[in-house]
């Protein structure tokens, strides 16, 4: 099987044309930012209000627990029914299951704030609007794009539903090697899947180290061993 699937990667047909691995790959990438960027604009508001002002914390909560339980690829279909168009069901069905994740890290980010920093910053005079983004927006910024980067793993496994409503991206792969039993490609669909979900998750890394503040990493850090001690 390991050499089947080696022989499926060096043909040089299966990197070229629509069909080809690299049109893929943007095409499951497309579909992965398109839902993310919708996400953010739903999901970054919303748990930036709840965190802060504390309003609606059980529904969001309960909210977020309900759209876990949602199967995405019956989602998918019954939004493709209901649409009969695949890209807009797919990428709704897609924002869903996006936005739990980036909520909780969110509104887990602002109320895990140090009540005391909080407190200091009124004491100084500062607004609710600033002590947000001066002070809770700032240090929470660890969950926030922790939330984010868990979402985008999510979507990255999850983006292969489009190709059972007649779309492209690296499910095709999945769906259409089951379909003639070609099962080298099948585990190349499943180690590309992989592949991308890994590289996009160190590029965030590398953004979350460097929009985090210093001190809030130091921080984080001696937090971290005084807990293992």
């Amino acid at each position: 099987m390991i050499d089947d699937v080696l022989n499926w990667f060096g043909d040089p047909a299966h990197w070229q044309g629509t069909d080809g691995v690299l049109n893929r790959l943007l095409e499951h990438l497309g579909y992965t930012v398109l839902a993310l960027v919708f996400a953010l604009i739903v999901a970054i508001p919303l748990g930036l209000y709840v965190g802060h002002t504390g309003r609606g914390a059980v529904l969001l909560v309960s909210g977020g627990n309900a759209i876990r339980a949602l199967p995405t690829l019956g989602l998918v279909t019954f939004l493709f029914l209901l649409f009969t168009e695949s890209e807009i069901s797919t990428i709704i069905g897609l924002v869903v299951l996006a936005i739990p994740p980036i909520l909780a890290g969110t509104y887990a980010g602002l109320q895990a704030t140090d009540h005391g920093v909080v407190d200091a910053a009124q004491g100084i005079g500062m607004t609710g609007w600033q002590r947000l983004w001066k002070v809770e927006v700032p240090i929470s910024l660890p969950l926030v794009l922790g939330g984010v980067r868990n979402s985008v793993l999510q979507l990255v496994a999850t983006a292969a539903v489009a190709a059972y409503v007649g779309l492209g991206g690296l499910g095709r792969f999945l769906l259409d090697g089951l379909a003639i039993l070609d099962y080298p490609q099948v585990v190349a669909g499943a180690l590309l899947t992989t592949a991308l979900a890994i590289l996009l998750d160190l590029v965030l890394a590398g953004v979350q180290r460097a929009l985090v503040p210093k001190g809030v990493r130091l921080a984080q850090a001696a937090s971290g061993k005084k807990a293992k001690v």
